[in-house]
C-alpha cells in the first residue's frame, strides 16, 4: 500500500511539475514577444521603381498587413524613376531595397557596383509590345510589325533589347522603327496612333492602357516578348552586397515578409487592391485588381525544382545575362552568380 501510495505522488508530482514548466516556457516566450515589440522597429527604405501598383502590390499588402511590422522592420515604400535608377541607388546607399531587374543590375555590377538580386517577382519578361486592334490591319506575329513606329524613352531599355531581340528571331535589328520619346507623350501618342506600338508592362502599364483604349471604344493587342524567344527574368527584390554582408538577418526578415504579402496578395487579390487604393487615392481599383491579378500569373515558375515563392533558377538567370550582355554590349566580367543569390529564400 505504501508503495502504492509513493508511486502515486511521484506521478502527481511529475505531472504538476510538467505543467509548471510549461506555464514557466510560456510566460517566457511571452515576455519575449512582449519584448520583441518593445524594441523599436528598424527603419528600411523601399524603392518602388515606379508609382504604387500591382507589380509591387506585395511591398504594399506587408506593410498595411503589418507583416513587416511583425519582422521587426517599419519599411517606407517611395516611387521611383524607372529600373536602372532604382538599382543604381539601392548601390549608392539611398534606399536598402528595391523593386528592380536582373538587367539593371548586371549594368549596374559592369560599372563597378554591388548589387544583388535576392528573390524573384516576375519570374518571366512582364513586357510586350502593344497595339490598338484595327481590323484593317491584322497583326499576327513579329513580321507583321514590320516597318511599324514604336515610341520608348530615351533611357528605356527597350532601345537595346528589342533589337537583340528581333534578331533572336532571326529579323534585322531595324525591323521597327525605334522613337525616342519622353516618356509622358508615350501613352497619349499611342492612343491617338501617332505610334503603332508602345511597350506595355503587365501589372503596371497594360492595365491602364487597356482603361485608357476603353473610353475611347478601342481594345488593345499585344505581342509578349517571351511568346517569341526571350526567356529572361523580370524584376524582383533588389538590395546590396554591403547590406547582405553587415547585416544579413535583416535581409530574411524583409525577404521574408515580403513574400508573405505577395502570397496574401495571391489569396486576397480583391483585398490586395482595396489595402493599396486606401493609401493611393489616385489609383483605381479595377486597374489596381487586374494589375495585380496579371502580377499573380507570373511570380511562380512552375519548372523550378524549389516551388518557394522568389526562387531564381541558375540556368534561366544565366540566359538572362547572356542576352543582356550581347544586347548591351557588356564586355565587363559579370557572372549570373553574382547578380543573385537564394541565399534568403532556401533558408
Amino acid at each position: 500500500m505504501k508503495t502504492s501510495m509513493n508511486s502515486l505522488w511521484n506521478k502527481t508530482c511529475c505531472g504538476l511539475s510538467r505543467l509548471l514548466l510549461a506555464a514557466l516556457a510560456s510566460l517566457g516566450l511571452q515576455a519575449s514577444a512582449a519584448q520583441a515589440q518593445d524594441r523599436p522597429l528598424e527603419k528600411v527604405k523601399f524603392n518602388l521603381a515606379w508609382l504604387p501598383q500591382g507589380s509591387t502590390g506585395g511591398v504594399l499588402v506587408a506593410a498595411a498587413k503589418g507583416f513587416y511590422a511583425e519582422a521587426g522592420l517599419e519599411v517606407q515604400t517611395q516611387r521611383g524613376y524607372g529600373g536602372q535608377r532604382t538599382v543604381n541607388e539601392i548601390d549608392q546607399g539611398l534606399f536598402e531595397f528595391g523593386y528592380g531587374d536582373p538587367i539593371s543590375v548586371m549594368l549596374n555590377r559592369a560599372n563597378g557596383g554591388k548589387t544583388v538580386m535576392v528573390g524573384a517577382i516576375n519570374t518571366v519578361w512582364p513586357a510586350a509590345l502593344c497595339y490598338l486592334n484595327n481590323p484593317k490591319r491584322k497583326i499576327s506575329g513579329l513580321a507583321s510589325i514590320k516597318g511599324m513606329s514604336l515610341g520608348g524613352g530615351a533611357a528605356s531599355p527597350l532601345q537595346n533589347i528589342v533589337p537583340a531581340w528581333l534578331q533572336a528571331n532571326g529579323l534585322p535589328a531595324n525591323h521597327v522603327k525605334l522613337l525616342r520619346l519622353d516618356p509622358s507623350v508615350i501613352n497619349p501618342s499611342f492612343l491617338e496612333g501617332k505610334i503603332d506600338l508602345a511597350e506595355c508592362w503587365e501589372g503596371a502599364n497594360k492595365p491602364l492602357l487597356d482603361a485608357l483604349a476603353a473610353r475611347e471604344g478601342k481594345t488593345v493587342g499585344m505581342l509578349r516578348y517571351r511568346d517569341f524567344n526571350l526567356n529572361i527574368y523580370g524584376n524582383g527584390i533588389v538590395t546590396s552586397e554591403k547590406l547582405i554582408a553587415n547585416k544579413p538577418e535583416l535581409v530574411k526578415r524583409f525577404v521574408a515578409a515580403t513574400y508573405h504579402g505577395y502570397e496574401y496578395m495571391r489569396q486576397h487579390p480583391e483585398e490586395a487592391a482595396e489595402l493599396i487604393a486606401a493609401s493611393n487615392k489616385l489609383t483605381a481599383k479595377a486597374i489596381l485588381l487586374q494589375q495585380i491579378k496579371e502580377t499573380n500569373d507570373i511570380i511562380s515558375d512552375a519548372g523550378a525544382d524549389n516551388k518557394k515563392l522568389g526562387f531564381i533558377r541558375a540556368d534561366r538567370m544565366h540566359g538572362t545575362i547572356e542576352f543582356a550582355k550581347k544586347a548591351f554590349h557588356v564586355t565587363a566580367a559579370v557572372r549570373g552568380g553574382e547578380v543573385y543569390t537564394n541565399r534568403f529564400i532556401s533558408d
